[in-house]
């Protein structure tokens, strides 16, 4: 589990490093805010991955005295922060690409800035699906972020595209309109992973469908008569989920112990959750 996230995020690394460097050197050739704005796009996801990178390898420490449940809580820090960052990137260059507008600099435009931006728009589309699976698979945050992030950096040279090659048709202006649009793809992209990321920070409670799930787990542990009082909330990336069950009060206090860590058990076998606190109701 730990090795495919680890893995994911050095290949995020490596990847946006290669097109940074591509896009800013083209990017500055030519003139292009909107493939400069691009570049920078890139160069936040660079840190995002070298903040990813920590992340993980934090989360997978086990728990100790100071952190007695873990430090799953790193995962959707680093996605947080790297919202944050893409707020104030995505604000510098709508600011930028303004200026652009009435001062256009674009120039030099040749077969360079496509081929650029093609290979950008492959490498993060597959980029995009294997996050989003690894992601998905060992529910990861900070994974499914650069999911997400990757996703839209494919919209925003698709943007840079179409801008460069009306500008390389004689508009020079819609250089400008391509990094206000990019800008915007950068700063939706950050909301959203923001959007994500405060759920698991604020300790959000799981959705009726995996409460459901536990419910009917519950219900089939032998000698569980009912189910009150369930309330659940995400500690970094997880659920701990507080019981109650109802067990016959004839029982031994050993019996509904028992029970009870049949329970416990049960739905700690879960993926989404990782620690389970169970308290006996005899009825």
């Amino acid at each position: 589990m730990a090795t495919a996230r680890t893995k994911a995020s050095f290949i995020g690394f490596f990847s946006n490093l290669f097109l940074f460097i591509i896009k800013i050197i083209v990017g500055l050739y030519i003139g292009s805010i909107a493939l400069i704005s691009d570049a920078f796009n890139s160069l936040m996801d660079i840190v995002a991955s070298i903040a990813t990178i920590f992340s993980v390898k934090v989360s997978q420490q086990k728990a100790d005295t100071d952190h007695p449940y873990g430090h799953q809580a790193a995962e959707p820090i680093a996605g947080l922060l790297y919202a944050i960052l893409a707020g104030v990137v995505g604000f510098n260059f709508i600011k930028e690409s303004v200026i652009r507008l009435f001062q256009p600099t674009v120039a030099n435009i040749n077969w360079l800035p496509f081929t650029v931006i093609a290979v950008t728009i492959v490498l993060k589309s597959m980029m995009a699906i294997h996050f989003k699976k690894v992601g998905k698979e060992h529910r990861s945050p900070v994974i499914l972020a650069s999911s997400v992030d990757s996703l839209n950096d494919v919209i925003a040279s698709s943007f840079a595209l179409v801008a460069i090659g009306i500008s390389y048709l004689g508009y020079p202006i819609f250089d400008g309109i391509g990094g206000i649009l990019i800008s915007f793809v950068i700063l939706k992209g950050g909301y959203e992973i923001a959007r994500d990321n405060i759920k698991y920070l604020m300790a959000h409670a799981a959705d009726e469908k995996l409460l459901a799930d536990v419910v009917q787990r519950t219900l089939k542990v032998s000698n569980v008569k009912g189910v009150n009082d369930l309330r659940s909330h995400y500690v970094g990336n997880l659920f701990h989920v507080e019981i109650h069950i109802e067990v016959d009060k004839n029982l031994d206090t050993k019996t509904s112990h028992d029970i009870g860590k049949a329970v416990q058990r049960e739905l700690e076998s879960m993926n989404e959750i990782n620690k389970v606190f169970v308290h006996i109701d005899p009825v």
